[in-house]
């Protein structure tokens, strides 16, 4: 059986309008070519489709069930091309992106809100996973890219793993305390005051654990705890209850410390860098790349601080506060 597309289309035109004349002016062809495109496809199923006079065009019983199935047929059809022609220029579909969870509750939504307003019909869905996952989740295609943060400078080629990374911004490793801890009434801290204290921090789903490991380096006094949790707001409750001193990213775009806490910046200056992950040599969807374009969009002093982070010597303003430090008591 050779039937086309062309075929079928001509014969719903023909069905709807019940003439030969009206549907060959809404293809522009003659109709002696439309009564032998409808001839053709009647020899091509065996079936005889219309009952032909000389004043009207009627569907047979087997025309008016092909007309049904058929029209349904050709409208999926259709709807099918308009929406893959939409997701193609990046307005419509899904977009799968995978972020750990501490970068989820922080400025992840803000970026999301630009998607919305930029391509409102385009849904964005986000997958909360452990920095390892996101990186094995972007190089087997499960999401379309990921978000990780890390201490570690990217290769000079930009990429890591098989994946290729954009550095957004980067942001300060500080100290948070409670006012009345005796370490507050300093206005910067050194790491090695810390050596000997009990620390609080994010674990390895947030990329900070290992950023405060490798900075305290091989000062840290034996049997002092280092606990590593899953939830900033973990960390704030523990050093409210004077558990331990906090170590936490403390910038624009991670969650903003309570105001009951007070927060030092740390010497040498560690920063932890956050990215967009992508698969190297794959180029993304056009509504993927609608939505990496929207999560790359950072401001200038974002772009500043993440200059400092990735060049040799750090940037830092005042006091040597790193830029983009949050809420100094």
């Amino acid at each position: 059986m050779n039937v086309s597309l062309h075929q079928l289309k001509v014969f719903i035109a023909v069905a709807r309008e019940q003439s030969f004349t009206r549907a060959a002016r809404e293809f522009d062809l003659t109709q002696s070519a439309v009564s032998r495109c409808i001839r053709e496809l009647e020899d091509a199923i065996d079936l005889k489709l219309f009952d032909r006079t000389t004043r009207q065009v009627e569907l047979t019983s087997a025309g008016a069930t092909l007309e049904r199935r058929i029209g349904r047929l050709l409208d999926e059809i259709e709807l099918t091309l308009l929406e893959g022609r939409a997701a193609h220029e990046g307005h419509t579909g899904l977009v799968i992106v995978a972020s750990n969870p501490v970068l989820s509750t922080g400025w992840v939504p803000e970026a999301l809100a630009r998607c919305a307003k930029v391509s409102p019909a385009l849904v964005v869905s986000m997958r909360d996973l452990s920095q390892s996952a996101v990186m094995t989740a972007v190089a087997q295609g499960e999401v379309d890219f990921g978000l990780v943060s890390g201490a570690e400078p990217l290769p000079a080629d930009g990429c890591i793993d098989g994946l290729r990374a954009q550095p957004l911004f980067a942001t300060p490793l500080c100290a948070v305390l409670p006012a009345t801890h005796p370490l507050a009434k300093e206005t910067t801290l050194t790491w090695a005051a810390l050596e000997s204290m009990p620390l609080v921090t994010l674990n390895e789903d947030s990329g900070v654990r290992a950023a405060v490991a490798r900075a305290l380096g091989s000062g840290r006094a034996r049997g002092r705890p280092l606990q590593a949790l899953g939830h900033v707001a973990a960390v704030w409750r523990m050093v409210e209850l004077q558990l331990g001193v906090g170590i936490l990213p403390v910038g624009e775009h991670w969650p903003d410390v309570p105001e009951h806490l007070v927060v030092r910046p740390l010497t040498p200056d560690q920063r932890i860098v956050t990215q967009l992950v992508r698969r190297r040599n794959r180029s993304l969807r056009p509504n993927a790349e609608t939505v990496w374009t929207q999560f790359a969009s950072v401001d200038e002093a974002m772009d500043s601080a993440m200059t400092g982070a990735i060049t040799p010597e750090p940037v830092v303003t005042e006091i040597g506060r790193p830029k983009g430090l949050a809420r100094v008591a």
